[in-house]
């Protein structure tokens, strides 16, 4: 085999978004609050953006010299994107901008000491509105510790018991106890690491730093209870066929009634299996709804972009006739036609993502007018290429318009991704949505007779009855992901002959 080097030409095509393309795409995939942060910056960054200050449509505010279309010069018109094309292909459109325009001019620009104020003031006010840190699991625990009499040494081994606890996974001790020792530790020293765990273990939440969920468990038993024993035993021995409602089998060891099994469930149950998990942090989004949707009066739904909020901006007149000016030399002129063309794409922009999300808004809602009017179990089958074919423009284009957007509808402020369900035929070839689907496996999961429940293979002809023809490994799958159990856990052995 001969190898030789040398330089070969080889030409072939790549596709590349430019900046500017990058950046519409942003923007359209932006929910409005977003949208807000983005367009403060951009007017931080850009002299040349200003924005309308009260109602632009109102007469009394109109003025002659105002920034319109027609005032513009032929110059800065060479400038700024075309706006003459309807939205039918979306941000396609803005892919046949001059590739040889630049997208980014590094001349920096002084702003003015009252912008500069007004950022201090939204800092100053985040900072002041900002929630404080919740108590974690461990600062919890060492408070606690801090307060009880014991060795010093105990004390150090309960502070790294406590440092690998983790709310997350429950508060359990997944470490060995003898790794919270230095290497060569002797019986005494292992002694203490287990005296050290006690105390921890004996801290609030009960059941903290336990070692298994059988440990967990005990730890939350209260001695004085009646049963104390018969819960104790149960536990430790039949934990595993409690769980899979294995009840005849523990009768038949421990010699306990099937009642008397499922009443010391009923206070199993009382427990916490996972103590340290109260200590996490959870976070619950303020969501603002993008998009509101209204019935008027004749029932018809009205899709309404909720950007209020949103400034309407324009371009400043002062550099508008700033760069027509005898005197506006060559370096400013250049700084200006780049500050224009990076406004004027902005605004473009803008008015896309508005144009765009209304469209697919609309297209999304007269699909989903059953799902509207009757409720989840009217939902049809919906595909983001369907709304895309609708709407004209290509699927990842509808795939960002609706990323993290949320619509008001009178059943509530729903995300738009939730009208995007896949589905299945009938035997009749009528389309059904899989949520469809859920809701009647759960109706009849609900409605069955607890001494004899559906196997998944009976939950299929009760579809198949109800015309909906799903699969077995379907169900299965679907069963599992709503948290339902199997049949035989869900039996309840009490209804039994």
């Amino acid at each position: 085999m001969r190898m030789s080097v040398g330089l070969h030409a080889r030409q072939s095509q790549v596709q590349k978004l430019a900046p500017r393309m990058i950046q519409s795409m942003e923007i359209l995939q932006m929910p409005t609050l977003a949208l807000q942060e983005r367009i403060e910056q951009e007017m931080n960054e850009n002299p040349l953006l200003e924005q309308v200050v009260g109602d632009p449509l109102s007469p009394e505010e109109s003025d002659d010299d105002g920034p319109t279309k027609d005032t513009r010069s032929e110059d800065e018109k060479e400038l700024v994107v075309d706006n003459d094309h309807d939205n039918k292909d979306d941000f396609e459109r803005l892919l046949n901008m001059d590739a040889e325009s630049s997208s980014n001019f590094d001349d920096s620009f002084r702003r003015s000491a009252n912008r500069m104020s007004e950022e201090a003031d939204r800092r100053h006010d985040m900072m002041a509105n900002a929630q404080s840190r919740p108590e974690s699991l461990n600062d919890y625990l060492l408070h606690q510790l801090a307060e009880l009499d014991i060795d010093d040494n105990v004390e150090q081994i309960a502070e790294r018991i406590i440092s690998t606890l983790n709310a997350s996974d429950g508060g359990y001790l997944r470490s060995p106890i003898a790794d919270m020792l230095p290497p060569g530790h002797t019986k005494e020293d292992l002694a203490q690491a287990e005296e050290a765990l006690r105390v921890v273990q004996s801290l609030e939440p009960t059941g903290i730093a336990a070692r298994d969920l059988a440990e967990c468990l005990i730890l939350q038993l209260d001695p004085n209870h009646p049963h104390y024993e018969e819960l104790e035993k149960l536990i430790r021995f039949h934990l595993n066929d409690l769980a899979e409602n294995r009840l005849p089998q523990i009768s038949k060891k421990t010699g306990y009634s099937i009642e008397q099994i499922q009443e010391l469930r009923n206070d199993l149950h009382l427990l916490n299996p996972k103590p340290g998990a109260a200590f996490l942090e959870t976070y619950v989004p303020n969501v603002t709804p993008d998009i509101i949707l209204e019935q008027d009066e004749s029932g018809e739904y009205r899709v309404r972009l909720d950007d209020d909020r949103v400034p309407n901006l324009f371009i400043s007149e002062y550099y508008r006739r700033r760069l027509q000016a005898s005197d506006c030399t060559a370096e400013e002129r250049e700084f200006i036609k780049q500050k224009i063309n990076g406004a004027q794409w902005l605004i473009d922009s803008i008015e896309q993502r508005r144009s765009t999300l209304t469209k697919v808004a609309e297209a999304i809602v007269e699909h989903q007018r059953r799902f509207l009017d009757e409720g989840p179990e009217a939902i049809e089958p919906l595909k983001m290429q369907q709304i895309a074919d609708k709407v004209g423009v290509h699927v990842t284009t509808v795939s960002r318009a609706v990323d993290d957007k949320w619509i008001q509808t009178p059943r509530g402020i729903l995300p738009l991704r939730r009208f995007f369900v896949g589905g299945t035929q009938t035997e009749d070839g009528d389309d059904v949505a899989w949520d469809t689907i859920r809701l009647k496996l759960q109706e009849l999961i609900d409605k069955e007779d607890k001494s004899k429940p559906f196997s998944d293979e009976a939950l299929v002809d009760e579809l198949r009855a109800a015309g909906m023809t799903v699969a077995r490994r379907t169900v299965t799958k679907y069963r599992k992901k709503m948290g339902i159990p199997s049949s035989r856990q869900r039996r309840d052995w009490t209804l039994s002959s």
